[in-house]
């Protein structure tokens, strides 16, 4: 089943497209066709794809908007130039699979997208106004594309986290908030820490049971999860993704009482106070330099950039918190998993960041983690009670995966009649 892996923005159009199987999937050898990014959607934008062959291509069109930009995409995809063999036409792919950051209380699980799931994603979009009207966009984008008759499926970044229990989501505030509306803590980067932990089990040989980590992703928005039993019980991004860990140009935690001083003696209003803390925080607001941990990574040598030295200093202690908090909460664990742009190749961030839990019994070893850059891997010792790995992310495999997961289980008679393959793949 070729599989189309679409993650909508206001001016962006992430995109990949995987050959996936439920036989493929048992054994870890689905093939990526082609993965590419569509940027400056609304005018002259730039079309970055890179293929199975490594081969790189980057080409300009005017595209005004997201259906534009799918009707493009997958022409190109279709085309003799792709070099997607496996594509000849639009009816050669067989599924859509979307990223949908909020489900709300509503969405437990990726889910085929219906009338009614699409009204769900409407109904959820008070709770991320910035994300789920462009995930939606390109769900009617798709339709337009390929017709209704095509299975779509919405796999939720919120959707792991439903496994948090009550004491752990709920806020101290008066209970009729969270009825009225629904403020709790949800939880982002879902697919990215189901992924990590799905191959740090199979790495280890481990039953779902037998899965208790703490994954942390590491990128420019950043999170902590709490894994014990396979399921998520406790995660550092709240009822929005601000909340938890220093991020790129995100506070993380911080009192309450500082929005409304921030606002009072900067004239500001509450909204501008928000973006504040979203875009000009984080490591580019202590360092006054960057949100890139690459570039501030290399100025730390400079002993004129005290700032950038305690913007990592601040970002790592930060990450170690949630994990002596985390070990706490969920009784230990047996691995941390790194993971995330940061997570996967800063070698020197981990280190920081595993300073001082020696107390944990973790023991990293300074050559395989300095070996480990993007690469999927043990970073400690053998002689480690609390083990550390480094588990590159592929969210977008996983919402592949996914895709076929619900198609399959739900099979929809008019895509299965004009795909043979797909057919065989749903027979038992």
């Amino acid at each position: 089943m070729n599989v189309l892996v679409l993650n909508s923005g206001s001016s962006s159009l992430k995109f990949q497209l995987i050959a996936t199987d439920l036989c493929r999937i048992t054994q870890n050898n689905d093939e990526r066709l082609c993965r590419g990014l569509i940027e400056g959607i609304g005018g002259e934008a730039i079309i970055s794809v890179q293929t199975r062959k490594g081969l790189k291509q980057t080409f300009t069109a005017s595209l005004s908007d997201i259906l534009g930009s799918l009707e493009y995409l997958v022409r190109w995809i279709a085309s003799d130039e792709s070099g997607i063999t496996e594509v000849g036409s639009p009816s050669d792919i067989h599924a859509v699979g979307h990223r949908v950051v909020h489900g709300g209380e509503l969405f437990t699980e990726s889910t085929v997208i219906t009338d009614d799931v699409l009204h769900g994603i409407e109904e959820c979009i008070d709770l991320a106004p910035l994300h789920n009207p462009n995930n939606i966009k390109g769900i009617l984008a798709s339709r337009q594309v390929f017709g209704p008759e095509l299975p779509q499926v919405a796999v939720f970044d919120t959707s792991f986290h439903h496994s948090i229990p009550e004491h752990a989501y709920l806020y101290a505030v008066p209970y009729h908030l969270y009825r009225r509306h629904h403020i709790r803590r949800y939880g982002f980067h879902g697919t990215s820490h189901r992924y990590v932990a799905d191959r740090y089990r199979a790495l280890r040989a481990l039953t779902e049971e037998q899965t208790h980590a703490i994954t942390l992703h590491l990128g420019n928005g950043c999170s902590a999860t709490a894994i014990r039993g396979g399921r998520s019980v406790d995660t550092s991004m709240g009822m929005t993704p601000l909340e938890g860990l220093v991020m790129g140009t995100r506070s993380g935690d911080i009192d309450p009482a500082i929005v409304n001083l921030i606002a009072t003696k900067e004239g500001l209003s509450a909204p501008e106070v928000d973006v504040l803390l979203n875009t000009q925080s984080g490591l580019l607001g202590i360092s006054g330099l960057t949100n890139d941990m690459r570039v501030l990574s290399q100025e730390m040598n400079d002993p004129d950039d005290r700032r950038v030295r305690l913007a990592i200093e601040v970002f790592c202690y930060r990450a170690r918190k949630y994990i002596g908090a985390f070990l706490a909460c969920m009784g230990g664990a047996d691995a941390i998993v790194f993971t995330g742009g940061i997570g996967e190749n800063s070698p020197d961030i981990r280190a920081r960041i595993c300073e001082g839990l020696e107390w944990t019994g973790l023991r990293l070893d300074a050559n395989r983690n300095r070996q480990m850059v993007g690469l999927e891997g043990q970073i400690s010792s053998d002689d480690s009670d609390l083990l550390a790995f480094v588990i590159p992310t592929d969210e977008e495999l996983l919402i592949a995966r996914d895709t076929v997961r619900c198609i399959l289980r739900e099979p929809w008679p008019s895509q299965l009649e004009r795909s043979p393959k797909v057919a065989a793949q749903a027979s038992p």
